[in-house]
Formats: C-alpha cells, sequence, structure tokens
C-alpha cells in the first residue's frame, strides 16, 4: 500500500521532469565556482532544487484540477481521477516547502530571505493562461530561477551576477520556446474552453514559429555565455552539439513525446557539459 502511494506521488510530481531542471542548478553552481563546488553544498542544492520543484508541480496540479477534469488529456492525472486527495496534494507540496526552505536556510542566510521569490513565481505562473498567451513566460521564469539559484547557493551574495544572468537567460528563452511546443497538444482544447496560449490564440504554425525565434535567441545567450566566460576547444564543440538539439526538437516538434522529453532531457545535460568543460580553461 505504501509503495502504491509513493508511486502515485512520484508521477503526481512527475519525478521524470527533474532531467530539465537538475542540470541547470548543477550548471549556476559550477559557473559561480569556476568549478565543481564542494559535495556538501552540491547535495543541498540538490535538496532545495528537489523540495521546489516538487512544491511548483504541486502547486501546478492543485491549480489547475478543474481544467484538468475536463482536457481528456490529463483527466487521468492523480487529482482530477481521484487518486490522489486535495490533502494529499497539499502535504506533497508542503513537504517541498520544507524540504527547500530547510536546504536554502543550510546554504546560507540571503537563500533564505529569497527562497519566498520562486515559490511566488511557482503560484502565479499556472493561473497565466486564463488571461493571457504569454502564459508560456510564466514557466520559463519558473524554471529560470535554477540556475540563478544554483548560482546564488555558491557567491551568497551580490557580486556581478553577468554570467548567471546569461544562464539564466538561455534557460528563459529555452523553456518558453519547449512549453510552446508542448502547448500545442491542447490546442482545440485551450480554445474551446477560452483559455490562452500561442497555438490557441494564433494557430500551430505561428506558435511553433515563435518557438523557434526564443529557442534562436536561446543558443545566441550561449554564444553570448561562451566568447565572455567559457572559451575552451571542448566547450565548443558542445556548444555546436546543444545548438543542433535545438534544431532538432523543431524539426521534430510534430512528434511531442521526443520534442519535448526526450530531446529537452539530453539538452539540458549539454548546457551542463558546456560549463564544465569551459570553466577556466581559455583556449
Amino acid at each position: 500500500m505504501v509503495v502504491h502511494r509513493l508511486a502515485h506521488y512520484s508521477r503526481f510530481i512527475k519525478v521524470e521532469h527533474t532531467l530539465f531542471s537538475i542540470p541547470l542548478l548543477f550548471s549556476g553552481a559550477v559557473l559561480a565556482a569556476g568549478g565543481w563546488p564542494s559535495g556538501r553544498l552540491l547535495a543541498w542544492i540538490l535538496v532545495a532544487g528537489t523540495g521546489a520543484r516538487t512544491a511548483a508541480f504541486a502547486a501546478n496540479r492543485m491549480i489547475d484540477r478543474h481544467i484538468d477534469r475536463l482536457n481528456p488529456r490529463t483527466a487521468t492525472r492523480e487529482l482530477p481521477a481521484g487518486i490522489m486527495s486535495l490533502v494529499e496534494a497539499c502535504g506533497v507540496g508542503a513537504a517541498g516547502i520544507a524540504f527547500y526552505l530547510i536546504a536554502a536556510w543550510k546554504i546560507a542566510p540571503i537563500c533564505l530571505y529569497l527562497s519566498p521569490i520562486p515559490l511566488a513565481i511557482f503560484v502565479v505562473y499556472p493561473y497565466l493562461k486564463r488571461f493571457t498567451a504569454l502564459a508560456h513566460f510564466g514557466i520559463g521564469l519558473a524554471v529560470a530561477m535554477a540556475p540563478l539559484g544554483g548560482w546564488m547557493a555558491v557567491v551568497k551574495g551580490w557580486r556581478p551576477l553577468a554570467s548567471g544572468l546569461w544562464l539564466g537567460l538561455f534557460t528563459f528563452f529555452w523553456v518558453s520556446g519547449f512549453d510552446i511546443i508542448y502547448a500545442t497538444l491542447d490546442e482545440t482544447f485551450d480554445r474551446e474552453r477560452g483559455l490562452y496560449s500561442l497555438p490557441a490564440c494564433y494557430g500551430k504554425r505561428k506558435a511553433l514559429a515563435a518557438s523557434s525565434l526564443l529557442h534562436a535567441a536561446a543558443f545566441g545567450s550561449l554564444i553570448i555565455l561562451y566568447i565572455g566566460w567559457l572559451r575552451s576547444g571542448a566547450a565548443l564543440v558542445t556548444l555546436f552539439a546543444v545548438g543542433a538539439l535545438l534544431y532538432l526538437e523543431h524539426l521534430q516538434a510534430q512528434d511531442v513525446d521526443t520534442s519535448f522529453f526526450k530531446i529537452n532531457a539530453i539538452l539540458g545535460f549539454g548546457v551542463l557539459g558546456i560549463i564544465v568543460l569551459g570553466v577556466g580553461r581559455p583556449l
């Protein structure tokens, strides 16, 4: 029974989606440290990131539970299907917040002081699709907190954040772009229910064109990051590989499972590879 409940909780918070955020957390930390931080700090960063994304997914699922119940694609999710209760969902979200805040406190006081900012974004962004087709940028901003959080965990202050901001900007453009691809799955449903997304408001073709522009901006951000802070031959090769993955993502945009899940999971680790190979190794 306990194992079954844990499996439901795991599916509820989409544990596999950590493949998007964890590499970015570590990328921010490695970039700030100029190499790998201590194992202890990396462990606390991992706890903080896992707790934060657990809270984010729980909030999203609770806020959208009534919409999810009406959508055939999402009706089988744990809350609309009645597999989990709202009380259980609140408990999962509260546990995520607790782990996040404890880890932030253990890392540094400034991380604890700043910790409400991502939480506020996590609560606000699920509501955006009720009001604006720019809702995709809400999740882009939410995930961009990962590399910035990893950076702040290392520097523990406000020394120049230029490289960290470029990494955060890459994340913002990248995630906003692939969320548009994901939203094509619900184009008809969103339009019928009066929900806002680029595919629902402007059609799939224009939405995918906007997504491609965002991913071009994401790649441009990586190029600036490379030129300014990561110049090494190995990092350059990895940079081109990440660019190829972004291009492949749009070639495969009709197959959302491949484009959204598989390619992006690899891409996040590619970005981490650029950072690891580039810090402290000039050409």
